[in-house]
This record gives structure tokens, C-alpha cells and sequence, in this order.
């Protein structure tokens, strides 16, 4: 957050109000000097919620927590802090948790298990309980509606730009919005999430449906984006109903009425997961990876991020190096079906290799090209079937060694 911003950067947008929701950001001093380092949501009575966490089988306390709270499908509060992940601390981890929980329902009335806690930082560090405790009654005064952008700066680590994202969506003739913030840069490899993400719609939607919908578009969105291979142990998407939208009800399946919903969260979704990409640690440029004729679409993703995980082949865009051969070793060492005599490979929409060999009369110059800009397409035919995936990441530069070699410090 103190060097330069990614060129990959997106702008923040204007993020409107969520009836039913509001936030506040402070300097709790947890890690971080002179920054907003803590927020703190507080959503109307019904809230409804859904959420999906890493699969790392090192998981935070925060993690441990949410999971057990989402059990309810009721939400009144959330609290988030940056640099202490409040990871590998043991019963301190789980104290700092219950308690957190406890003095949060205490001052906004509401049940401990009705509070989501989130943490973001350094791993293996006992988070200072006190501390983080003794900014709560501050933030909860700061509460307003309209204070989507201070949040999404405040939940930074590593990051280089804040992350947020808006839509507008039809429920019967009634109009609902959806705002969304994230945080994300490094230790990112989908096995759920990847980072924090946070979002929030004034629809009343029951939670099963709810879950539903947030399932089906993290596996689109979230899941398809890598920037180091690293699944980290503190990965948190939560999605917030505050209900207070007047629309037809919503049967507890969901169902057809929520097509346009479904539409614009997928949209909230994919544009936070495009801007995790983007701030990759060191990032210089975009990569979007698409596999067609794999088996099925299982194995085309499995393939996709083969790809996209490859040091090699991440280096290869950072030195905008047209070498395709890596691409072809990295289709090779997916464990997925594939025949190099079927394989074809493009990059930036020329086609450089098929059937197992290089093209005739292929001209590099275009390639070349293409690979120095901000944005590098690559695209592999698999021969074998119809399954197709899309997936995204970042080149692998000098910088993602000094952001993380100098972590801690």
C-alpha cells in the first residue's frame, strides 16, 4: 500500500448506499501507523447470509468462526481488520474471536453468533485482542450507509488499489442494487475465494437460496484466478440480504425469479475477481487463459490453471517471450487427457502450434507484439472434446520477490 500502484490499476467506483447496511472504517493501530486498519458493518434485523471459505486445511480462527455462525443464516454485524491474520494462533485465536463477537453484539443488540468476523495479515502473530477491542465503540459511532470506499482502503494489505464493484438488478418490477469490495494481491490460488470479499444487496432473499447463488458464482469468478498458486489460510467471500427492498417474495429455492440477480452478483463477482488479478504482487500484466476441446469443462479448468500456475510460463510473459513450448509443458504436466499431436496453441490470436508441431510459416513478429502490452491472451485447443474454461492471472516478475521478501518488516 506504501509503493506504487499497480499499472494494471482499476479506479474505485461510486458505491451507493445498501438499505439495511451500514460501515465505518478507523485506525485501530493493529499493525499498520497512520491508516483505517479496521471495519466494522452493521446490517437490519433479517439480514440473511451466505458465504464460502478456503479449503486450506490451515485455516484462520475468522474462518473457523464464520463457518459455525453461517449455520444460523442470520447476520447483524461484521468485522474486519488488516495485518494480523490472527492464523496459527491457537485458543488465543479463538478467545480473540469469542470475544470480538461478544463486545460487538453487546454494543450493536444483537446475538454473538449473528456477528462475521474476518482478518487479513501476517500469519502466526497473536493478534492484539485489546487493541482491536478498545477501537469497536469508535468505529460503531463512525456507522453510516454510505461508506463502501473507506472500507474497501481499510481491509488492504499488500494490495496497490482499492477494490470495488456495483449493480442494479430486477426482481419482479423492483429494483435492487449489490455492492461488493475485496482485498486480494498475493497468497492467491482458488480453492474457494482467494482473499476477502465482502458484499452486500438490499434484496431479501432467503439464505438458502442465497448460498446458492454465491456458490455457483465464485466457482466462475474467484476460482478462476491465481496469481501465485498459494491458497491462503484466511479466504472469506460473505454475502449480505438486508431484505429491505420491496419485491415479490422469494421462494427458499430461488428459482427463475432471480435470473436478473444471479446476472448482476456474477457480474460483481467477475469484475473483484479481474481486479485481484490485476494487483497481483509486482504485476506488470493481465493474462486471460481460455482451453476448449478438453474432455469436459472439469478438465479444461484443471488445465487452464496448469497454465496459469506455471513459473514458467508466468515468467516467459514478464520477459514477453514468445515461447509457446512452455504452454505446451505445462498442458503436459496438468494430468488431465491430452494429445500433443491435437494440440494447438495461440497467443494473442495467432495461432503459433498445431498437431504437434509449429506452424509453417509462422511469423513471431505479431506475437511479439501482442505480448508487450498490458493485456496477454493465450488460448489452447485441446483437440478432445467440447469442455472450455476460461481463467485469469498475472505475469511473475522481480517485484513479487520484494514484495514478499521484505513481508514482515
Amino acid at each position: 500500500m506504501t509503493g506504487p500502484v499497480s499499472p494494471l490499476a482499476l479506479p474505485l467506483p461510486e458505491m451507493p448506499a445498501i438499505a439495511g447496511a451500514e460501515c465505518a472504517s478507523i485506525a485501530a493501530g493493529i499493525r499498520y501507523k497512520s491508516r483505517e486498519d479496521m471495519t466494522v458493518f452493521r446490517f437490519a434485523p433479517g439480514t440473511t447470509v451466505a458465504g464460502v471459505f478456503t479449503m486450506n486445511k490451515c485455516p484462520g480462527a475468522p474462518v473457523d468462526w464464520c463457518r459455525a455462525a453461517l449455520k444460523g443464516g442470520k447476520a447483524r454485524a461484521l468485522v474486519v481488520n488488516a495485518g494480523n491474520s490472527n492464523v496459527f494462533t491457537g485458543k488465543a485465536g479463538r478467545e480473540t474471536c469469542e470475544r470480538t463477537a461478544k463486545e460487538t453484539a453487546a454494543l450493536l443488540g444483537c446475538k454473538p453468533r449473528e456477528v462475521f468476523i474476518a482478518s487479513t495479515g501476517v500469519i502466526g502473530e497473536r493478534l492484539p485482542t485489546d487493541v482491536l477491542l478498545a477501537a469497536l465503540p469508535g468505529a460503531v459511532a463512525k456507522l453510516q450507509a454510505d461508506s463502501w470506499q473507506g472500507a474497501a482502503r481499510a481491509i488492504m494489505t499488500t494490495d496497490t488499489f482499492p477494490k470495488g464493484a456495483t449493480r442494479t438488478a430486477k426482481i419482479g418490477d423492483a429494483t435492487v442494487t449489490i455492492c461488493g469490495i475485496a482485498k486480494g494481491s498475493g497468497m492467491i490460488a482458488p480453492d474457494m475465494a482467494t482473499m476477502l470479499s465482502f458484499i452486500a444487496t438490499d434484496a431479501k432473499i432467503p439464505a438458502e437460496a442465497l448460498q446458492k447463488l454465491l456458490s455457483k458464482g465464485n466457482a466462475k469468478s474467484f476460482n478462476c484466478v491465481t496469481v501465485d498458486s498459494d491458497t491462503s489460510t484466511s479466504d472469506t467471500v460473505l454475502l449480505f440480504a438486508t431484505g429491505q427492498a420491496k419485491h415479490p417474495r422469494v421462494p427458499a429455492e430461488g428459482g427463475a425469479m432471480l435470473k436478473d440477480f444471479a446476472r448482476a452478483l456474477d457480474e460483481v463477482l467477475h469484475e473483484l475477481a479481474l481486479m485481484v488479478a490485476r494487483d497481483g504482487e509486482g504485476a506488470q500484466k493481465l493474462i486471460t487463459i481460455d482451453v476448449t476441446g478438453a474432455v469436459s469443462a472439469r478438465s479444461a479448468h484443471r488445465v487452464a490453471m496448469a497454465i496459469a500456475n506455471s513459473p514458467l510460463v508466468k515468467t516467459a510473459v514478464a520477459g514477453e517471450d514468445a515461447n509457446w513450448g512452455r504452454i505446451v509443458m505445462a498442458v503436459g504436466k496438468a494430468g488431465e487427457p491430452a494429445d500433443r499431436d491435437k494440440l494447438s496453441i495461440a497467443v494473442g490470436g495467432v495461432w503459433m502450434a498445431r498437431d504437434g508441431g509449429v506452424i509453417p510459416d509462422y511469423d513471431e513478429a505479431p506475437v511479439v507484439a501482442h505480448m508487450k502490452g498490458r493485456d496477454v491472451q493465450i488460448t489452447v485447443d485441446l483437440g478432445l472434446g467440447r469442455g472450455k474454461a476460461r481463467v485469469w492471472t498475472c505475469d511473475l516478475t522481480h517485484g513479487y520477490i520484494d514484495i514478499n521478501g521484505s513481508y514482515r518488516s
